[in-house]
């Protein structure tokens, strides 16, 4: 499995994914047309046969349709819980359990509600893969639009469950802001001060920061650590078990920071 990864819009990143053995090339999501485009022909790559849509939002499938007059034989795939939100035809509509297979490489899709209500991501398990739309960030998650901080963490919690080991690969550039934020809620953290140093170092360097893996998030990502002493003292829930209420808590930091 190889995997092409390329900025678009002024922080998403796009994905590309091809099979090495048979060619077969997908894509994850529609942020931009020409910088899909140009990726694919930069790389000498063939013409996408899939689109795998994360979820509905604009910067996730707009370019869908000028792609698909681009590539004929792309088939679009999509959340079924929102096909009626994206615009144009959905080839495919998709659900928690189902398989896609691109070439010899085949995914399982997960529902993911939080971001939208109807928010999937797709899990190559042998290659230990996920692409997760905007469900993850790396030290981060994304807004509740849709959903509540219940569904978010149950959602987040299926991420955290596959192998520490897993490439998490997730849409946005958000890196550096998000562990800024990280550090005023968890700041005795040591990985997380030392993540904090390198993304910055790295940002400098205009390097990108995914993808990220499980692991790292589960030693660093304050959405990921409801469970952590320093995380519930930062939000003020210090002996919590609810963790999707300590998780709505850090959610709601966030967003008044």
């Amino acid at each position: 499995m190889e995997v092409l990864r390329f900025p678009a819009l002024s922080d998403n990143y796009g994905f590309a994914i091809r099979c090495a053995r048979t060619n077969a090339v997908a894509l994850v999501d529609a942020p931009e047309e020409d910088a899909i485009t140009r990726a694919l022909e930069d790389a000498k790559w063939p013409a996408p046969s899939a689109m795998l849509n994360t979820h509905w939002h604009g910067d996730h499938v707009g370019a869908n349709e000028g792609l698909r007059k681009r590539f004929p034989g792309m088939a679009v795939h999509a959340p079924k819980a929102e096909v009626g939100k994206i615009r144009g035809r959905v080839d495919v509509e998709v659900g928690e359990g189902d398989v896609v297979r691109v070439g010899d490489l085949e995914c399982e899709v997960r529902e993911t509600p939080g971001h939208t209500l109807g928010h999937v991501v797709y899990h190559f398990k042998t290659q230990e893969r996920v692409f997760v739309g905007d469900t993850l960030f790396a030290l981060g998650c994304g807004r509740l639009f849709e959903g509540t901080p219940a569904q978010m963490w149950s959602s987040i919690s299926k991420i955290l469950a596959m192998p520490d080991a897993t490439e998490v690969y997730c849409a946005h550039e958000y890196t550096l802001a998000n562990a800024k934020f990280a550090l005023s809620v968890d700041p005795t953290n040591e990985d997380l001060q030392k993540r904090a140093r390198e993304i910055e170092a790295m940002r400098a360097d205009g390097k990108p920061t995914v993808p990220t893996t499980v692991g790292l998030e589960k030693l660093t990502n304050p959405f990921c650590r409801p469970d952590s002493v320093g995380v519930q003292r930062g939000v003020n829930m210090e002996g919590s078990k609810d963790l999707a209420a300590v998780f709505g808590a850090v959610r709601a930091a966030k967003d008044n920071f």
